[in-house]
């Protein structure tokens, strides 16, 4: 068995084309990842064939499905996104927030969240 510390994989800037705001990545395997945003920090609008669920591990955010309104969430909450579904999530506006993404397949990016579909 081979066993790895969150020090053996460590935490890379998220690139800016798939997230507004500083974002942190650190793969766990290739379909865990830990994401941590800072306060407003955000995804784009994105999809995934087979779905993703986030398990949030600290702190508060929002996440949006495609024509639904915006829903908070906060640590020890369980976000499921069905397979296929357009949605972003990040962090609250006044709080650092970690979530554990789960998902199998490739992310289908598509545009910026704008500043007016974060605060709505």
């Amino acid at each position: 068995m081979n066993l790895l510390s969150s020090a053996d994989l460590p935490a890379r800037p998220a690139p800016e084309s798939r997230f507004t705001g500083p974002v942190w990545m650190q793969p766990l395997t290739s379909e865990v990842m830990r994401v941590t945003f800072t306060p407003g920090a955000r995804t784009v609008w994105h999809r995934h064939p087979h779905g993703q669920t986030l398990l949030i591990v600290s702190g508060r955010g929002l996440v949006q499905k495609r024509g639904e309104a915006a829903v908070a969430f906060s640590a020890g909450d369980v976000v499921t996104i069905e397979a296929g579904e357009e949605h972003w999530h990040g962090a609250a506006p006044d709080s650092v927030m970690s979530h554990f993404a789960l998902q199998a397949g490739e992310t289908e990016w598509l545009t910026h969240v704008t500043d007016e579909e974060y605060e709505s």
